[in-house]
């Protein structure tokens, strides 16, 4: 019964998730997965974001990669290396000099190299959905809570950093109503210029208030730390931090050697909780009403880790099944473990509390008792 009531998932579940399947995207250029991720991805945040200012920030995210997408073709037709066999468009060709070979300016477009382009730009905008999903499902407020006591000080500038793109979507949104109110129907390209100026000053306003807020209230402040603990502490900190990265490095290339991919990631992942213990000793804080990790926040980080997991394990094994063909140009394969790794990734639009709603206001301004008078 306590599960089924609304309540609001923890941060860390939703970046976990979101982190995951931004893991699995990554291993891919199939427009028929990344397609799918990015449903995934849109189809949780429909079902699970909130009514606060950051949650209607996803959008952002949505038009971000579909400028990806474009600028990433533009380049290619532009300055980018043309290869296939269909010719699309034929451009004229600027001849350069032989210290900047690899770079064609202009010359013919071909379908397959033009597809190639699309696709590694729809690959990273299906990422910046899935990062802008975490950002629309989490409350970056909430996060700072959530952050071990050494991360107090870096968290405290990653929230204010985060908080700019949803503040910018409530500025524009606010901005935009002030307008109709006092009857300015300007639209388009037109009213670009008395949009962006107010929208920028009142979002860096606000984060502002949110720093002052923040630094008011105690965040990121510390006891004195001897020397010699404070070199211990960093050490081992950024060793792990090292070791995590050469670990996910060799999850992600199937050609480094079985040494370098998992035991390295745990081993890098062990020192960096340890370096984050040893740096929160020294960070008295409290914190209320700390937000509680159930069974939805695991099943949520295990969805991510199972799309990401799959889709991995499919790129070291038969990696043609999660690229586009593009010699000879063919329809692209719908391989069923990516497919059911990236619907894993759903469940948590059905599995995980619906976050609370705020309240209804009754409407009794006008519902007075009538008195008759009878004269």
């Amino acid at each position: 019964m306590r599960s089924t009531l609304p309540r609001a998932v923890h941060p860390a579940a939703w970046w976990g998730w979101a982190i995951g399947m931004a893991v699995a995207v990554s291993t891919t250029t199939n427009p028929v997965l990344l397609l799918l991720a990015l449903c995934v991805v849109a189809l949780v945040v429909a079902a699970r974001r909130g009514t606060s200012p950051w949650a209607r920030a996803f959008r952002l995210y949505l038009w971000l990669g579909l400028a990806i997408v474009v600028a990433r073709v533009v380049l290619h037709v532009l300055v980018g290396l043309k290869f296939g066999e269909i010719v699309v468009l034929r451009l004229p060709e600027v001849t350069l000099p032989s210290w900047a070979a690899g770079i064609q300016v202009g010359g013919t477009v071909y379908l397959e190299g033009l597809l190639a382009a699309a696709l590694a730009g729809l690959r990273l905008a299906v990422m910046i959905a899935c990062i802008g999903a975490a950002n629309a499902l989490a409350n970056p407020k909430r996060l700072l809570r959530a952050l071990p006591g050494a991360l107090h000080e870096i968290g405290s500038a990653v929230v204010v950093s985060v908080s700019v793109a949803p503040q910018l979507a409530e500025s524009v949104q606010r901005v935009l109503r002030a307008r109709q109110l006092r009857g300015d129907t300007t639209r388009g390209l037109r009213a670009v210029p008395t949009v962006a100026l107010p929208v920028l000053e009142d979002t860096l306003e606000r984060s502002l208030l949110l720093a002052a807020a923040m630094d008011s209230r105690g965040y990121g402040r510390t006891d004195h730390v001897p020397g010699g603990h404070r070199l211990v502490t960093g050490a081992v900190t950024l060793g792990g931090l090292l070791a995590s990265a050469v670990g996910i490095y060799g999850v992600l290339d199937a050609t480094t050697p079985a040494a370098m991919g998992t035991p390295t990631l745990l081993a890098g992942l062990a020192l960096s909780g340890l370096g984050l213990w040893l740096g929160g000793r020294h960070v008295p804080r409290t914190t209320y009403r700390p937000d509680p990790w159930r069974g939805a926040e695991w099943l949520t980080v295990g969805c991510g880790v199972v799309a990401a997991a799959t889709l991995v394990t499919v790129s070291r094994t038969t990696p043609e099944l999660l690229v586009m063909p593009l010699t000879p140009l063919a329809v692209p394969p719908l391989p069923m473990a990516p497919v059911v790794g990236l619907l894993v990734g759903a469940l948590p639009a059905y599995l995980t509390p619906a976050p609370p709603r705020p309240a209804a206001r009754a409407a009794h301004r006008g519902a007075r008792d009538r008195v008759v008078v009878r004269g």
